[in-house]
C-alpha cells in the first residue's frame, strides 16, 4: 500500500476573525505539507478544485498550485484531486492542456483526477438551471474519454457532443515521456466505483468512512476492473482512499490535538456543501453543527475506525489494516485545523515510522503501469 496527503484550502472563520491574512497564510502552509511530505517519502499529493466554498476549500486554481509544487517538489506525484473536466466549468481541452503542462513541469509525476464537483452549491454556480445533480454524470460521461486521443493522437480528430465541440486541432503540449498521466475518477456512491473499474479508472474513495467499508468498494472495483474497457492507454488499478490521520510522540499527545482541532466545524462543513453524498444517520443540517470532539468521541472514533490518531506505533498498526483490506493507496486529509508544526510532526512520523514498514516499493504504482502501456 502506497501513501499520499490531501489539501483543500481549508480557512476556517475562526482562523480569519484572529489573522486577517488567514487565506494566504492557509494557502501557503499546504505547500510546505506537501514538500514535507516529499522529503518523507509519501508518494502521492492531492489537490482538490473547489469553487464557492467558503471556509471547507479555498483552493480554486489547483492548476496553479500544483504547478509551484511541480518545481518545489522531487520525487512525490502531484494530483488533481479533481480537474473538474465539465464544459460550462473548464473546457476539455484546456484541462488537456492543463494535465500534459503539468506533466512537463513535474517531470512525468502528474496524475489527473477528474469527477462532477462537490454539490448543488457549485455545480449550479456554473449550471444554475440545472434541476437534477445527475445531470453532471451525462456531461462528464461525454468527455472523459476524449483526453487519451488528445494527448496520443498527432492531431485530434476534432468532437461533436451535446454540450461541447471541437473542429480538428493539434491540442498541444503531448505529455511528457511514455503514454499518459493515470488516470482516476473521485468516487461518492458505490455504484461509482463499480463504473470507474469498468472504465480502467481508478478511484479517489473520498467517501470511504472506515476500514469495514473497504469490503464493498475492492468488491465492487477489482470485479469491475479485471473486465475493464480502459478509456485510456492503460487500466490504472487503484483504489485510493482517504482518511484523517493525526500522529504523536505519544497516544495522549495525538488525542489532545483532535480534541483541541475542531473537527467538528470541518466534518460540518464537508456535509453542508456535498449534498450529493449519502448524509449518515445524525448528520445535523447546516448551521447546526456535529458535536464538539471530547477524549471520549476520539477514542471511539478510533476503535470504530474512523480516524488514524495516536503514537507510530498506533498509527503503523492503524493503517496495517488499511492495506489488509486491500486499498492500494492511503492517502491523508490531514485536519489542518489542528495547527501548523502539529501537522508536520503528523507528515514527519509517518514518513519515518510507518511507510517504510509498509510501502517498500521505491516505483509508484502508476509509473509501473504507464511504463508497461509505453513499452518502456
Amino acid at each position: 500500500m502506497e501513501f499520499g496527503l490531501f489539501v483543500q484550502g481549508y480557512v476556517p472563520a475562526s482562523r480569519a476573525r484572529t489573522d486577517p491574512e488567514a487565506e494566504h497564510h492557509a494557502l501557503m502552509e499546504e505547500t510546505e505539507y506537501v514538500i514535507q511530505a516529499d522529503r518523507s517519502g509519501f508518494k502521492y499529493a492531492w489537490a482538490s478544485e473547489h469553487h464557492f466554498l467558503e471556509e471547507y476549500s479555498h483552493l480554486s486554481a489547483n492548476d496553479v498550485f500544483l504547478g509551484y509544487l511541480a518545481h518545489a517538489t522531487e520525487r512525490i506525484h502531484l494530483g488533481s484531486g479533481i480537474f473538474n473536466p465539465l464544459a460550462p466549468v473548464n473546457h476539455p481541452v484546456k484541462v488537456a492542456e492543463k494535465v500534459a503542462m503539468l506533466d512537463h513541469l513535474s517531470g512525468g509525476r502528474f496524475e489527473f483526477g477528474s469527477g462532477r464537483g462537490a454539490g448543488s452549491h457549485e455545480i449550479l454556480g456554473f449550471m444554475p438551471g440545472v434541476t437534477d445533480m445527475n445531470h453532471t454524470k451525462e456531461l462528464w460521461e461525454e468527455t472523459i474519454a476524449e483526453f487519451p486521443k488528445m494527448w496520443l493522437q498527432d492531431e485530434y480528430p476534432g468532437f461533436k457532443g451535446k454540450h461541447w465541440e471541437l473542429p480538428p486541432r493539434k491540442v498541444l503540449p503531448k505529455p511528457y515521456g511514455a503514454s499518459h498521466p493515470a488516470m482516476w475518477y473521485a468516487a461518492g456512491s458505490p455504484s461509482s466505483y463499480a463504473m470507474a473499474g469498468r472504465k480502467g479508472l481508478g478511484v479517489l474513495g473520498f467517501s470511504v468512512q472506515k476500514v469495514a467499508d473497504m469490503e464493498w468498494v475492492v468488491d465492487s472495483y477489482k470485479t469491475a476492473v479485471k473486465e475493464a474497457d480502459a478509456v485510456g492507454g492503460f487500466v490504472n488499478d487503484n483504489v485510493m482512499v482517504t482518511s484523517t490521520a493525526i500522529c504523536a510522540e505519544t497516544h495522549k499527545k495525538a488525542v489532545e490535538i483532535a480534541v483541541g482541532g475542531g473537527l467538528n466545524y470541518l466534518q460540518s462543513l464537508l456535509f453542508r456543501y456535498h449534498d450529493t453524498f449519502p448524509r449518515p444517520d445524525g448528520v445535523p443540517e447546516w448551521p447546526e453543527l456535529l458535536p464538539e470532539y471530547t477524549e471520549e468521541l476520539v477514542e471511539l472514533l478510533i476503535a470504530e475506525e474512523l480516524m488514524i490518531c495516536g503514537d507510530p506505533d498506533e498509527v503503523l498498526g492503524q493503517c496495517r489494516r488499511w492495506e489488509q483490506a486491500g486499498a492500494d493507496q492511503l492517502s491523508f486529509g490531514l485536519p489542518i485545523g489542528i495547527g501548523y508544526e502539529d501537522t508536520l510532526t503528523s507528515i514527519k512520523l509517518i514518513g519515518e515510522h510507518v511507510i517504510p514498514k509498509i510501502d517498500t516499493d521505491p516505483v509508484h504504482r502508476t509509473t509501473r503501469f504507464r511504463q508497461a502501456a509505453g513499452g518502456s
